[in-house]
């Protein structure tokens, strides 16, 4: 059902003004090349500066970045991999094409991020690897996290795509575990013209990997300097090919590439966008803090606690009541006053594709209870003016008034 909202979730969740278009005119009107040029170079050292990671390599979007990062842990059929359930579907699905089984990790009530008290129960000898989400922009435990995996030998990847702009320790998402990767989807909290996506890590060989996989050439274990047979290998400045095609050797192939080029206009944005960032956390944190406030008066809905020694992002404002009636009444409250409400995410293992695989109700107590019965998202965007804002804290305070038995004379239906 279509209808206006007086403040809405939020059709962009970054914003772009002068500073882009000023760097796209420059793009279109010097000529310059639209794919594979300097932009996109300047871009990923940028963004690996400021991530703190050695590595940057953009693709074209947040799922193609997850499905890359997953090929370099080297999955086999067979092999077990620890997920979180609470986290959108791009960042688990492509493991179904593995053939391997995946374990899915109970959260924690309070940050909805991957338990580091049960993840150690679920590894086994064949765990390879972790997949987990800074959920909301909150960052995970990571601390508690590595001592784990390191004590396995397992892999982690941490799905930032909601963490741009959060801190653990002083430290970005992005160089908390063995390999990230970030979305700049619309929505997230900076875009690259609505789709891109980034992989951070420090290891040189998946760096080779990675760029021959997003540049449509094959990911491959290669000898060098095997001689084919060819007395004379035809090279000429405008071959595509080297010497390399007649003297390398294919001793095993992983995978085919394929083009995931980021187009230099998105790199660019993208550019533009990591300058804005610091402006457009205040932003978000700034309507956190008045959602903040008024939950502080209601003891029956409580917000997402981010660990004392973290800084959370913002990209969704989580928070929590205390039964599913109350839960229920208030989504209804704030609608029927304008307020547009999303609940994110559905539970991954209870999925059809999941529970095809095996999985279903009972496997995450944790995180179905709060999806069923607790959880609610609340507008938090760089969008909203400061009366949107204004009109959010009053319709929310007004709602959970009414729910407490004693309305708010302070506010009034626009």
């Amino acid at each position: 059902m279509n209808k206006n909202y007086v403040v809405p979730w939020g059709k962009r969740g970054s914003v772009l003004a002068a500073p882009e278009i000023s760097v796209l005119t420059e793009l279109v009107e010097g000529g310059q090349p639209l794919s594979m040029g300097t932009w996109r170079d300047r871009f990923e050292r940028a963004f690996a500066d400021l991530v703190g990671s050695r590595h940057a390599i953009s693709v074209t979007s947040g799922t193609v970045a997850l499905e890359l990062a997953i090929e370099m842990l080297d999955l086999q059929a067979g092999d077990e991999v620890i997920a979180t359930p609470q986290t959108y579907q791009a960042t688990v699905q492509p493991l179904l094409d593995y053939g391997v089984r995946v374990r899915f990790c109970d959260i924690e009530p309070g940050t909805l991020n991957l338990d580091p008290a049960v993840l150690e129960s679920l590894i086994t000898a064949r765990t390879r690897a972790v997949l987990l989400v800074h959920y909301g922009g909150c960052p995970a435990e990571m601390d508690q996290i590595m001592s784990v995996a390191r004590r396995h030998g397992i892999t982690v990847l941490e799905d930032c795509a909601h963490a741009q702009g959060a801190k653990y320790r002083g430290r970005r998402p992005g160089s908390l575990a063995d390999i990230a990767t970030f979305s700049f989807q619309n929505a997230k909290n900076i875009t690259t013209l609505g789709e891109g996506g980034m992989i951070t890590f420090d290891r040189d060989d998946w760096a080779e990997r990675l760029d021959r996989l997003r540049s449509n050439e094959v990911d491959a274990e290669i000898d060098q300097q095997y001689w084919t047979g060819v007395d004379e290998p035809v090279v000429l400045p405008w071959m595509k090919y080297s010497a390399s095609v007649y003297t390398d050797r294919v001793r095993r192939l992983r995978r085919a590439g394929t083009n995931a080029t980021m187009s230099e206009a998105a790199a660019a944005v993208g550019l533009v966008q990591l300058d804005r960032l610091e402006e457009v956390e205040r932003a978000r944190r700034s309507i956190a803090a008045r959602i903040d406030e008024v939950l502080g008066r209601y003891s029956f809905v409580t917000p997402q606690s981010a660990p004392a020694h973290s800084e959370h992002s913002y990209h969704l404002y989580t928070c929590f009541a205390q039964t599913q009636e109350l839960r229920d009444q208030l989504l209804l409250s704030l609608d029927r006053r304008g307020v547009q409400i999303e609940l994110r995410y559905f539970p991954q293992h209870l999925l059809p594709e999941w529970r095809h695989q095996g999985h279903g109700p009972g496997e995450c107590p944790v995180a179905e209870r709060l999806w069923f019965e607790q959880h609610l998202n609340l507008p938090c965007h760089p969008g909203l003016t400061g009366s949107q804002v204004d009109y959010l804290a009053d319709a929310l305070d007004h709602s959970l008034a009414e729910l407490n038995g004693s309305p708010s004379p302070r506010f009034s239906v626009a």
